[in-house]
C-alpha cells in the first residue's frame, strides 16, 4: 500500500487514505492532555475525524476505551475506513456518518467527545450545534475536548494566528478563529463549564468543557 500524500479537507482524490500533516505534529501533545481527562472506561466519540489518523493513534494509546470516529465528508469517510481496516484495532468502531448540525446524531451514547481543528473551519452555527448535541449525549461531568487556535482577551494573538484567521476568512467569511470568551459563554448556555485550558505547540490550545448537569 502506498504512503498517503498530504491532504486537506478541501481536496479530493482517488487514494483512500489521506494524510493531514498536523496530526503528526500534535498527536503526542494531545494524547498527553487526554490522559488526564478521559474516563477509565467507556466510549469516546470523535467529531470531524478528518483523515482518521488521530483516532488510530488514540485507540492505540487508550486500549481500555472504545472509539467512535465520525465525519460528514466523503473523502474523510473513505480515509477513516481505510486506516481503520489497516490498523485492525478492536477498540475502533465502524465509521459513523455524522453532520454535527443534524438534530439527531444517532450515536446512542458517549462518555467523552473529542473535536480537533473543526471549530475554526466551520460556521459558528456548527459550534453551536456541537454543544447542543453534546448536552444531549454526555453524562454529567462528561468531557468535551476541543483543540485548535483561539483568540483570547487575556493574551495577544500571535502574528501567525492572525494570518491564519485572515486566510480562513478569505476562503469562507463564516470561518475563522473563535474568541474563547464566546466559547465559554456558549458552553455555559448549554450547561457546560470550562475545566481545563492547556497551552499547546504552534499557538494552539486544548479546551476541556465538562457537562455540569
Amino acid at each position: 500500500m502506498s504512503d498517503p500524500s498530504p491532504w486537506n479537507a478541501a481536496e479530493t482524490g482517488a487514494q483512500a487514505r489521506k494524510h493531514a500533516p498536523a496530526t503528526l505534529r500534535n498527536r503526542y501533545a494531545i494524547t498527553h492532555v487526554l490522559r488526564a481527562i478521559l474516563p477509565d472506561r467507556g466510549r469516546v466519540l470523535e467529531i470531524a475525524s478528518g483523515s482518521g489518523e488521530h483516532v488510530i493513534h488514540f485507540a492505540r494509546a487508550f486500549p481500555h476505551l472504545s472509539f467512535q470516529p465520525s465525519d460528514r465528508m466523503a473523502d474523510a469517510c473513505r480515509s477513516i475506513a481505510a486506516y481503520r481496516a489497516e490498523a485492525g484495532l478492536e477498540n475502533i468502531e465502524e465509521l459513523h456518518l455524522l453532520d454535527v448540525e443534524a438534530p439527531d446524531w444517532q450515536v446512542g451514547a458517549a462518555d467523552a467527545v473529542l473535536c480537533i481543528n473543526m471549530v475554526h473551519i466551520a460556521p459558528w452555527r456548527a459550534t453551536e450545534a456541537l454543544f447542543r448535541g453534546c448536552a444531549k449525549l454526555l453524562p454529567q461531568d462528561g468531557p468535551l475536548y476541543l483543540y485548535g487556535p483561539y483568540i483570547r482577551d487575556d493574551l495577544p494573538t500571535s502574528p501567525s494566528n492572525l494570518e491564519f484567521h485572515a486566510l480562513l476568512q478569505s476562503r469562507d467569511p463564516e470561518w475563522g478563529l473563535r474568541n474563547m470568551a464566546d466559547m465559554d459563554a456558549l458552553a455555559a448556555d448549554h450547561g457546560f463549564a470550562k475545566s481545563d485550558l492547556v497551552a499547546m505547540p504552534a499557538n494552539n490550545v486544548s479546551l476541556v468543557y465538562r457537562k455540569m448537569c
